[in-house]
């Protein structure tokens, strides 16, 4: 019994004892823990694997893709290519044999631009191994490209005449086109290196581009609204004096109303008079007949009866010489009256302003004698009177003889007075004019390309003046067409006044309306708008000789009067030939490849005009607003200025620039700046405008072209450009090299999966 409860005790002990059941349990689950955890870690290894192998080729493929740039994609290892880069920035990231993978592969090729890359690692198993599971091969793609945002680029290119050497502007032009083709895809005449194939954009993204040419001026006025440019503008250039002259010519004459009676002309022929040249006389018929178609207007009775003797009848026949008629008759109705003339009886000559001139008409008509007439003494035998005067006609005897005898007819008449006005020049006055040049708007943004201006002289017609019945000519103001090619004047601008225009600028003075790059011309604000560079319509001054109108070489700031007809003697004048254009999209190449080959080199170097207009054509809140701000879709744009010289400001007094002649129009200083102090002022006039651009939300890129910079001028320019977005270039090759990099900079480096 004892030995048996004893056994009892310990089995029962132990049956309630539990603290060991843990072990067992432990053991029993150990098998299916093992693989819960071991799949756990072996999944997390392959996660983190898979993403930063993902990673790795995402960064090989941007990094491969940002060297490449715009150029052609490169191979090769550990040569600094294209792929090589990549490559290295993918090991960079995963390391060979990291998170104890094997097998790993890379590989990165590119296609129209577009780096695709393909990567793959063996990751072992490390705990799900005791269980049979296989190491696992895990493979990732990636892509980058370059996409383009909204986008909108004005160029603002140095066209001076120093870029006529050295091939610089074929450089120029050349960069253009490699830029178009880097950024939109679109294959141009220009070779450039991983040229495209495309002809036509295919990308969705608003792409415009604008251009402005600078030299001392810019030629951007015809691509502005008529409302931009004033109707009258003042310039250095001439107006005359002059005293109304009037040239008088005669009208029509008004013939008499009422003519006086007709008269003889002269002595009537003796051939009229002879009796001989008659037939037979005989007793004019009928009772006491009065014959009155005499041609000198007299009458005659049958018979004379207060006529008592044969002398006294004889002593009527008084016409002709002699004597033996005493009168002649047509026998028909007399002559159309032939055409008056007339002679002036006052106004001769006329005398302003009188309307009319009196004179005198005279008028003749043609008479046919057919009969004449005479008296004769004797005894009328059918009335057995006594003897008494009678009066008898006679025929002439042939139609030779039947002479034309010629009557003249007076009588008050007028003839009209016009009178012509002309401008005598009296003299010239040289200097500032105020002229009217609204005849170059045509409409909206329509313009013509010439005015005509009163600036020219010529001689009058040959005429007659007051108080001269003698011709002569003289000298009037006659108009001459000015052409217009497009460049401007600025409007408003500070005048310094202290010697030091350089000081001025910062910050702008708000007077400076050329220096407002957003202000729009309104009839509102005075000097707001622009005018047109005009220079045929401009003259410089020198002081005259005295002698033949000859000029010294002596200027004269102020106004210069004189009779002489001056020569337009400006010392130049240059307007670039290619016009600015505004932002625009060029889908195809055709467009902007005739606009870059008409760059031309001329001229010196005012970079303030360049850039004022450059960052006037790209605001969204000027002139262009509603074109700019936002895309049609209202969507957001970028926008980059790229500024390009290749030389130093040059400013000279002499040139016909935005502002006028320096030395004359004194626009921006009250005296005789010297070109240092004006290329002083210009520089620190570009300074405060780049400062301006890049206020404006406008990324600034800037390159110096060439080598004949000034280190002064590079730190300007340098200074002037977006952090980090100067660049120089020596040559074309480097510049076509700067235009590519800063196509693929404004492009936007993007994954695409």
């Amino acid at each position: 019994m004892g030995r048996f409860d004893t056994a009892r005790g310990f089995l029962g002990r132990l049956k309630r004892d539990v603290r060991g059941n843990t072990i067992a349990i432990m053991a029993a689950a150990m098998i299916p823990l093992a693989g819960m955890i071991g799949g756990g870690v072996d999944m997390s290894r392959l996660y983190l694997t898979k993403t930063r192998l993902q990673q790795a080729c995402d960064a090989g493929a941007l990094a491969g893709r940002k060297a490449m740039g715009s150029d052609d994609w490169t191979t090769g290892v550990n040569n600094g290519s294209t792929n090589d880069q990549a490559e290295r920035m993918f090991g960079a990231n995963f390391g060979s044999g990291q998170y104890g993978t094997t097998a790993l592969t890379k590989e990165f090729t590119e296609d129209d631009g577009t780096i695709n890359g393909a990567a793959s690692a063996t990751v072992p198993m490390s705990i799900m191994k005791i269980f049979g599971m296989q190491p696992r091969t895990i493979h990732v793609n990636c892509t980058a490209k370059m996409e383009i945002p909204n986008t909108d680029v004005m160029f603002v290119l140095d066209v001076t005449g120093s870029m006529s050497s050295s091939g610089k502007i074929q450089g120029l032009r050349s960069a253009v086109l490699c830029f178009y083709e880097a950024l939109q895809r679109v294959n141009t005449a220009e070779v450039c290196g991983n040229d495209p194939t495309a002809t036509t954009s295919t990308i969705t993204a608003q792409i415009r581009l604008g251009f402005v040419p600078y030299d001392e001026n810019v030629n951007v006025g015809k691509i502005l609204n008529n409302d931009f440019l004033a109707n009258n503008w003042t310039y250095d250039s001439r107006a005359a004096t002059t005293t109304t002259v009037y040239a008088w010519t005669l009208g029509t004459p008004v013939p008499p109303a009422n003519w006086n009676a007709y008269a003889w002309v002269g002595t009537i022929p003796d051939s009229f008079s002879d009796p001989s040249g008659y037939g037979t006389f005989a007793v004019v018929s009928g009772a006491n007949t009065v014959m009155t178609a005499m041609v000198d207007g007299n009458s005659f009775v049958k018979l004379a009866s207060a006529v008592t003797t044969a002398a006294n009848c004889a002593a009527l026949n008084q016409y002709g010489s002699f004597d033996q008629l005493v009168g002649v008759q047509e026998n028909a109705t007399p002559g159309t009256p032939g055409t008056p003339t007339y002679a002036a009886t006052d106004n001769d000559p006329p005398v302003h302003p009188a309307t009319v001139q009196n004179n005198t008409a005279t008028r003749t008509r043609s008479i046919t004698v057919t009969y004449g007439f005479r008296y004769r003494w004797f005894k009328n035998p059918s009335t057995a009177a006594n003897n008494a005067c009678w009066l008898e006609r006679a025929g002439k005897t042939s139609a030779s003889n039947a002479n034309k005898y010629t009557q003249t007819q007076t009588g008050p008449a007028t003839k009209p007075i016009t009178w012509t006005p002309y401008s005598k020049i009296d003299k010239w006055t040289y200097g500032p004019v105020s002229h009217n040049v609204a005849a170059l708007k045509a409409g909206g943004s329509s313009w013509s390309g010439s005015v005509a201006l009163p600036i020219a002289q010529a001689n009058s017609p040959s005429v007659k003046l007051s108080e001269s019945n003698t011709a002569g000519t003289f000298k009037v103001v006659s108009n001459t067409n000015v052409t217009w090619s497009g460049c401007i004047e600025e409007r408003q601008t500070y005048q310094n006044s202290n010697g030091f225009p350089e000081n001025d600028w910062s910050p702008v003075p708000s007077s400076a309306y050329d220096m407002d790059l957003n202000m729009i011309p309104s009839d509102a604000l005075a000097n707001s708008h622009w005018g047109p560079l005009l220079g045929g319509a401009v003259w410089e001054r020198y002081a005259p000789t005295g002698v033949n109108c000859n000029l010294s070489s002596t200027r004269n700031q102020g106004p210069l009067e004189s009779a002489c007809d001056f020569p337009k003697n400006f010392g130049g004048l240059n307007c670039p030939t290619a016009e600015a254009r505004k932002l625009a999209q060029y889908n195809t190449a055709s467009g902007l490849e005739s606009y870059v080959a008409s760059l031309t080199p001329g001229g010196n170097t005012y970079h303030d005009i360049g850039m004022i207009w450059g960052a006037r054509l790209l605001s969204p809140l000027g002139i262009y607003a509603g074109e700019n701000a936002f895309t049609p879709a209202g969507l957001p744009i970028r926008r980059h200025l790229i500024f390009m010289t290749d030389g130093d400001t040059n400013v000279k007094s002499n040139e016909y620039s935005a502002y006028g002649i320096n030395y004359y129009s004194r626009r921006q200083v009250s005296y005789d700046a010297s070109d240092t102090q004006m290329n002083n002022m210009t520089d620190a006039r570009l300074a405060a405008l780049c400062s301006a651009v890049r206020n404006m939300n406008i990324e600034l890129w800037v390159i110096g072209y060439g080598t004949s910079i000034a280190p002064a001028t590079e730190t300007r320019l340098r200074n002037c450009a977006s952090p980090g977005k100067y660049y120089a270039a020596s040559a074309g090759p480097a510049l076509i090299s700067r235009f590519r990099q800063i196509a693929s900079e404004i492009s936007e480096l993007r994954l695409t999966n």
